[in-house]
């Protein structure tokens, strides 16, 4: 069996990689990422000495790459991570935003078409369903709520979505699709809320939090995405949504003040709010525990002291990314809105 696997080079899909060469030791994957700023070579550098493991600098936005890596490789399943995933981002520059998460998915559907993939996966976010009140925790986003967009990333996450249902519909493509809560754990890029928290307590600078800090997450470690992610493709329904949940609501100040207890030191600063902040995100997994058997296996807790503990062992990885360019984007969407 051989997997393509879109955007390995990133936080989650780097996961997934790692996930699959230790769950399948009979499966080839090759990785796919264009290497822009959250991609980072050196996440993939244990991988890279696996021999079932094979990286391509590739644009799945550039059709004539991908088909002829498709014609070269020609994958059985291709698992799509590849996407600019960032809301402050897409907020600065739509543009790239469409053009990845919308025109690249288009891309990669099509060469799978040409070349008989078995299976498509679309990894996708609750951020399309909008978001939830603060003071009604009995809703929960299920697969039939529906899309409800609050950010150009979001929109174009949901454009992808729908892209992917017109395609099996049309064109009998085998695919399906996870929408996933917020994800944590190791290789977690720098400016999202928890590593962002960490890196900044470990060099003593202060923890900015949005607003008042009482929008609400549920929070999903990583690993336990990528065991959900295994089942769907080889178990899930074609043409089906599957949530991926964490079962883990916290506000974004319990999450720093957590961090903060657990490293032992950390001062907060509030700076003012994100355009069109969503106020909470809570998703209902019941689908993917009823027909796959799908459950997270990792507590809060335990999930954080792990992470914090990679961070604590990995200072070279994301010393290398704050000391670069991430620096010039740091200081415009935080130092500057003090």
């Amino acid at each position: 069996m051989k997997i393509f696997v879109t955007g390995g080079a990133g936080f989650i899909g780097g996961n997934f990689v790692y996930y699959m060469l230790k769950t399948h030791p009979d499966y080839d994957i090759v990785c796919l990422d264009a290497l822009t700023y959250a991609g980072n070579l050196e996440t993939l550098s244990d991988a890279l000495e696996n021999p079932r493991f094979t990286f391509v600098k590739i644009d799945i936005t550039d059709r004539q790459a991908v088909f002829s890596l498709f014609d070269k490789e020609r994958p059985d399943i291709v698992v799509n991570f590849a996407a600019e995933s960032h809301v402050d981002r897409s907020i600065l520059n739509p543009e790239i935003f469409l053009k990845t998460n919308i025109l690249g998915t288009q891309a990669l559907m099509d060469a799978c078409k040409e070349y008989g993939v078995k299976r498509y996966h679309q990894v996708s976010t609750d951020e399309v369903y909008g978001d939830l009140p603060l003071d009604r925790p009995d809703l929960l986003f299920t697969e039939t709520t529906p899309i409800l967009t609050s950010s150009p990333y979001s929109a174009s996450k949901a454009s992808a979505d729908l892209l992917v249902q017109a395609y099996c519909r049309t064109y009998g493509l085998p695919a399906t699709i996870s929408r996933c809560s917020n994800n944590y754990g190791p290789y977690h890029f720098p400016e999202k809320l928890i590593p962002l928290m960490i890196i900044n307590i470990l060099k003593g600078k202060p923890l900015p939090v949005y607003g008042d800090g009482k929008n609400v997450r549920d929070w999903l470690y990583v690993e336990d995405h990528c065991s959900a992610i295994d089942l769907i493709i080889h178990n899930g329904s074609i043409g089906e949504i599957y949530n991926i949940g964490g079962n883990n609501e916290r506000s974004n100040l319990q999450i720093v003040e957590l961090l903060i207890k657990t490293l032992g030191k950390g001062e907060i600063k509030f700076v003012r709010d994100r355009a069109g902040h969503d106020l909470r995100y809570a998703i209902d997994s019941t689908k993917i525990k009823t027909q796959l058997g799908w459950v997270p296996e990792t507590r809060f807790e335990d999930g954080i002291r792990k992470t914090v503990d990679w961070y604590l062992d990995n200072r070279s990885w994301w010393e290398n990314i704050v000391s670069g360019e991430y620096t010039n984007y740091y200081r415009k969407m935080y130092e500057e809105r003090g």
